[in-house]
């Protein structure tokens, strides 16, 4: 009995030391992001090319208000990288730090993306047809089974695609399908089946999507 009770002494003595290094060694909780200083941050380093709000007017360039700020996290990172190749993004990721990337990613989702619309009546039908049903006869896969039936996306998943402007989402599509582009496997396999027409067609009918 004497054993028994020290072995049941010892054991509740090691439950609370157990605890305390648990405690210890458990991950701390990421920061919350600082809107204020990814503003001023967004405002020095990314406005010039994406405008005040996000919502860029250069069409080659991607609006970035209202997208999921885990997606914008992981594309800075991969920027500053180089998993993901582009020279200027590069060199302006460069100089951000976590904490930058994470307020101004948090920043950039607080604020209303602005709608955009198709331009080109003859290929919107064409546009709609891959995005929401993609090409099965050649086994492209539908836009909307990752990025929603409105263009959505899907939290730390899948970026927002609603009015993005055409000619940015019509370069990122040959990127991926040229390999210049490659941090997203899924996405160099859908578009290495698309040709020229369908990319136009299906960006154009992304940019009127709200």
């Amino acid at each position: 009995m004497k054993l028994l009770a020290s072995l049941l002494t010892a054991a509740a003595l090691a439950v609370p030391a157990f605890s305390a290094f648990s405690a210890s060694e458990a991950p701390a909780a990421a920061a919350k992001p600082d809107l204020a200083k990814g503003e001023a941050s967004y405002t020095a380093v990314c406005a010039a090319c994406h405008n005040a709000d996000g919502n860029a007017s250069i069409a080659v360039n991607p609006k970035l208000a209202q997208q999921h700020p885990e997606y914008l996290i992981k594309q800075l990172q991969e920027f500053k990288s180089g998993k993901r190749n582009d020279p200027v993004m590069k060199g302006m990721a460069a100089a951000l730090s976590d904490a930058d990337m994470r307020n101004i990613s948090y920043w950039l989702a607080s604020k209303s993306a602005k709608t955009g619309f198709a331009k080109d009546k003859d290929t919107v039908a064409m546009g709609e047809r891959i995005f929401r049903g993609g090409i099965p006869d050649r086994q492209i896969a539908a836009c909307a089974g990752c990025h929603s039936p409105n263009g959505a996306g899907v939290p730390a998943q899948y970026p927002r695609l609603s009015g993005q402007n055409a000619d940015y989402t019509v370069k990122q599509l040959h990127d991926f399908r040229d390999g210049k582009r490659g941090n997203s496997i899924p996405m160099a396999q859908v578009a290495a089946k698309m040709n020229d027409k369908e990319i136009k067609a299906v960006s154009d009918y992304i940019a009127g999507l709200r």
